[in-house]
């Protein structure tokens, strides 16, 4: 790597910028009053700085992604341990709320006060989370542990890719965002085999206790070893500045939307006052958000003018559709293995592994080609070719097991997701500003974490409604036994599936109900094939830009909107890139 590349550089005037041909050029509007350059005149990235940094970075997105599925094979165990079938739905789903509402807001403040002391604090937050979770005396504890975790793991996920884009050029951005979403893959991915590993051999709770020396070696090497630029924003002036009323409206509004769609058919009706009121005043909310954000916020969160054409906001929907499809077969294909296969925890888990294995090899593939080529688009197509086969070809498992097939299909969905990880943040990145970087960071963090978010409930809406529609057949099959089919309803389905073989049922009820669950699934895979072609199609409006060998910085500080010169300086800007790529 060239040391244009590897070793970023800054220029010391903050309203000077580099445009894509080399050639320096002047902003026009009159510069603010002593503002933060990115970083220190001259400053240079060695080795060792980038080398700590990014074990750092890796830890916190490992931790984060980790919690995404670490409890998804035990929460058999959890639901048995607190004598609480009810609550299934909300030991995952408490996390991924908590983490796709605050989302944006962690970008929006690291650029006030910058990144090193907001990831502090975010891994703080996620270690209490973690200690009140592994502490828990009840189910309410619990799901109350797994929103704290989700709010600080939402901060760590963001807060990686926000660093890394200021740390690199977009060329360059492409390969340690591949590190990143590697390890972010291999967390997400792992998380059921750990969590399956300390279901069936040690308890469920060291599902929590494990990321607290994880956590506190990730904050230590953050805290010592992290070189990042400051804009010593004091606390009083940063607060003056917060986008508060689209910060209150963008996380009330989708917490109100998830929450419908957890709720739906599972504590309520989708027919119900209180999910029909959840979906129209949450989307009532989201609305006045787009409408805060446009007309009157002075430092929005999400920006309205990156999303002005079809081919902005392509990326941003491929790169939702993807992380939709990965963590729904992530976190439905344990279940597979446990209800169908009759698997324990911890074999379930292990069946991931060549998921895991192919995402992390192709996201390390994809992230060297386009730093060395520059392309990200033939990246994308090939992805997403690769993951509509294999989600495809989920629908054809067999009723018995054929780990073969099972191996060979996970193969396919992994090559796909893991090459299409970081192309489409790529993509939106080289479409902006530098002023907004951080902004499309943040907005592509926060609609993978809605979707996933989305995911895990509709494809548990998808499931359990499967079951409910089989179980009164099921009931009449079962003869004598037919009192237990209650056992295999929707809403109590995925925590019995432990009990399947403990009811004294003999082998062909026992195959019977297996079966049940089996194309119960089937649906589901139907469900996430039907996004993976949605993607397929929006891929072809995402348009290739020149991927910039410059480090260009990063816009820091609470005068930040006035240092280059507000919204339309930055889309001058933009236009004026836009040009010379045509």
């Amino acid at each position: 790597m060239s040391k244009a590349r590897g070793l970023a550089r800054v220029s010391s005037t903050p309203n000077t910028r580099t445009d894509a041909t080399g050639s320096s050029t002047l902003d026009n509007a009159t510069p603010a009053p002593a503002p933060s350059p990115s970083r220190e005149p001259g400053a240079r990235l060695t080795t060792t700085t980038i080398a700590w940094t990014m074990m750092s970075l890796c830890l916190s997105v490992l931790l984060s992604a980790l919690d995404l599925t670490i409890v998804t094979p035990a929460i058999p165990a959890i639901v048995g341990t607190f004598k609480s079938s009810a609550s299934y739905i909300w030991v995952g789903s408490a996390y991924t709320l908590a983490y796709a509402a605050i989302t944006p807001v962690w970008g929006s403040v690291s650029d006030i006060w910058g990144r090193k002391p907001i990831m502090l604090i975010a891994v703080a937050v996620f270690l209490v989370g973690s200690l009140v979770c592994a502490l828990a005396p009840h189910m309410d504890a619990l799901i109350a542990g797994r929103a704290i975790q989700g709010l600080g793991g939402s901060g760590m996920g963001i807060m990686v890719n926000i660093v890394v884009s200021d740390m690199f050029s977009l060329r360059d951005r492409g390969l340690y965002l591949a590190i990143t979403s590697l390890v972010w893959a291999v967390g997400s991915a792992i998380g059921p085999v750990l969590g399956g590993v300390f279901t069936s051999r040690l308890t469920w709770r060291w599902c929590f206790w494990i990321n607290l020396p994880v956590g506190a070696v990730s904050f230590l090497v953050l805290l010592f070893f992290m070189r990042v630029p400051s804009p010593r924003t004091p606390i009083a002036a940063g607060l003056k500045v917060i986008d508060w009323t689209g910060s209150l409206l963008i996380i009330g509004g989708s917490l109100m939307v998830l929450l419908a769609l957890d709720f739906g058919d599972v504590v309520y009706s989708w027919s119900s006052a209180t999910v029909i009121c959840l979906l129209v005043f949450g989307t009532a909310v989201m609305a006045l958000f787009v409408v805060n954000e446009w007309k009157f916020a002075k430092n929005p969160i999400i920006p309205v003018w990156l999303f002005t054409s079809p081919t902005k906001i392509a990326p941003y929907v491929v790169f939702a559709c993807n992380s939709y499809v990965f963590i729904g077969q992530a976190y439905y294909l344990p279940l597979y293995a446990q209800s169908v296969l009759a698997a324990s925890a911890l074999r379930s888990g292990l069946y991931l592994l060549p998921l895991i294995v192919s995402c992390s090899l192709a996201a390390a593939a994809a992230g060297i080609f386009m730093q060395q080529t520059g392309k990200y688009l033939p990246v994308m197509y090939i992805a997403q070719g690769f993951l509509v086969l294999g989600s495809g070809l989920l629908i054809s498992l067999d009723f018995e097991a054929n780990i073969t097939k099972l191996v060979i299909f996970q193969i396919l969905v992994g090559i796909g997701v893991g090459m299409n990880i970081e192309a489409p943040i790529l993509a939106a990145q080289a479409a902006t500003s530098i002023r907004d970087t951080a902004a499309v960071t943040a907005t592509m963090g926060f609609v993978r974490s809605l979707s996933t978010a989305i995911s895990v409930v509709v494809g548990g809406v998808v499931f359990q409604n499967e079951m409910n529609a089989k179980n009164e057949d099921l009931a009449s099959q079962l003869g004598s036994n037919s009192t237990l089919a209650s056992e295999f309803n929707g809403d109590n389905a995925a925590s019995s599936v432990e009990e399947i073989s403990t009811l004294g049922l003999d082998a062909a009820q026992e195959a019977l109900v297996r079966k049940t669950y089996f194309e119960a699934l089937r649906m589901v895979w139907v469900m996430y094939v039907a996004f993976a072609g949605l993607a397929t199609v929006l891929n072809l409006f995402v348009r290739a830009h020149k991927l910039r060998t410059e480090n260009e910085g990063a816009v820091l500080g609470a005068d930040r909107s006035r240092q280059q010169g507000g919204p339309a300086a930055g889309a001058a800007e933009l236009e004026l890139r836009n040009e010379r790529e045509d």
